[in-house]
């Protein structure tokens, strides 16, 4: 709680680069054998992409504690960029080792990194994450998806409305004093139950329920459970190891062991092109179908009007022939400082399905790397709308770590 956050945070403390390599080995041999890889994730795995963490000398909390502002500049969550432990998941994950990731961070790195969403629970919400009160679809935005808290501080209306239903939409930020959404505890429970390697980067493990994943894991005589932290924790007398460094430092080293390298951190956005009815339809999907926002307007060549809303609408006065080639320059958020990108649709009278464009971008080289797919899922890319999230009865007083 941020209440109990000492004035003076406990000492940082770091092991020698040899121990961190010896632990390194232990930690890949590891991960090598494993059947049921999890890891847990709290604040210190994006302190070096600029966001600070809440219990470490100048974390949130810490400074909350002392009565003293930040001084240190703080990285924009919506511009911040994946950090290497960020990636190495996603690689693990892409390889096949890792078998879920259980989040603390509100920031939305994982998710933007690749991290897919069958593979996570993101316990106290995601700041790009928003959902419908009503029939609980889900939107990602590429701005701060969050309420204002004018009023009360668990009133999470955003003030948008879900193009499904006409609902409400709610912020997914779970603030002090709230329960956690039931399905993404329920399924990081599971994953705890099953895995025989848990690794904890950046957490102090001091706050339930996200505690009681590595604590469910070290108990286990059959498995093992690794901690990344420069501060110690109450469940490092359960672990089979213990690491003192930043988690960038053990992540690198542990995939050099495992002769995997870790990729660069790319923008990945997914748009679906359709013409129907006279009129060109053109909008954001993440991985799984759920609606994505990163557009600010969309232009076709030759037509003078430009879409600025969603959706993304350019009407035709008449039929267009089959074979026509239609240019669209899309008009990207920028958090990135990504320029816009010009796309080709082509237009098939007897296609009434989508087109799928997968948008790359470099934010390290400012550069576009696109590719199409025809009929990536036909007409039900978007899914069923998920179900209403309800909170679980027995979880009480769950505060954001």
């Amino acid at each position: 709680m941020a209440s109990s956050a000492p004035k003076v945070a406990e000492a940082e403390r770091f092991e020698t680069p040899d121990e961190v390599d010896r632990k390194a080995q232990t930690l890949a041999d590891l991960i090598r054998k494993s059947k049921h890889f999890i890891a847990v994730t709290g604040a210190g795995v994006s302190t070096s992409a600029g966001i600070p963490d809440f219990r470490g000398p100048d974390g949130a909390w810490t400074l909350r504690a002392q009565g003293r502002q930040r001084t240190s500049k703080v990285t924009n969550t919506l511009q911040a960029i994946a950090t290497p432990t960020h990636m190495a998941l996603v690689e693990l994950q892409n390889r096949g080792f890792l078998k879920y990731l259980i989040s603390q961070n509100c920031d939305g790195l994982h998710r933007k990194s690749g991290i897919l969403p069958e593979r996570i629970s993101e316990l106290h919400g995601n700041s790009n994450r928003e959902y419908c009160k009503d029939c609980g679809k889900e939107y990602i935005r590429d701005f701060r998806a969050v309420a204002t808290y004018e009023k009360t501080v668990h009133d999470h209306r955003t003030g948008r409305k879900c193009t499904v239903c006409g609902g409400p939409l709610l912020d997914t930020i779970v603030n002090f004093d709230e329960f956690l959404a039931a399905e993404p505890l329920e399924r990081a429970y599971e994953n705890a139950k099953k895995a025989d390697l848990c690794l904890v980067l950046g957490s102090s493990c001091t706050i339930p329920p996200s505690n009681k994943m590595p604590e469910i894991v070290g108990k286990k005589k059959s498995a093992n459970l690794a901690i990344c932290n420069l501060q110690s924790t109450p469940l490092d007398h359960l672990s089979t190891l213990r690491i003192f460094t930043k988690t960038d430092g053990l992540m690198m080293r542990v995939m050099e062991k495992l002769d995997i390298p870790i990729p660069p951190f790319i923008l990945h956005r997914r748009l679906l092109v359709k013409f129907e009815k006279n009129q060109l339809v053109v909008s954001g999907v993440d991985v799984d179908g759920t609606p994505a926002t990163f557009l600010q307007s969309v232009k076709v060549e030759y037509n003078r009007r430009v879409a600025r809303s969603e959706p993304f609408v350019v009407n035709f006065r008449g039929e267009l022939d089959s074979g026509t080639e239609l240019k669209l320059e899309l008009e990207f958020m920028g958090h990135y400082g990504e320029p816009n990108l010009e796309i080709v649709y082509e237009y098939r009278k007897e296609d009434d399905k989508h087109t799928l464009y997968l948008l790359n971008y470099n934010p390290l080289t400012g550069e576009w790397k696109t590719s199409k797919q025809s009929d990536p899922a036909g007409d039900d890319v978007e899914k069923e709308p998920t179900p209403v999230v309800n909170p679980v009865p027995e979880i009480e007083y769950i505060i954001i770590d």
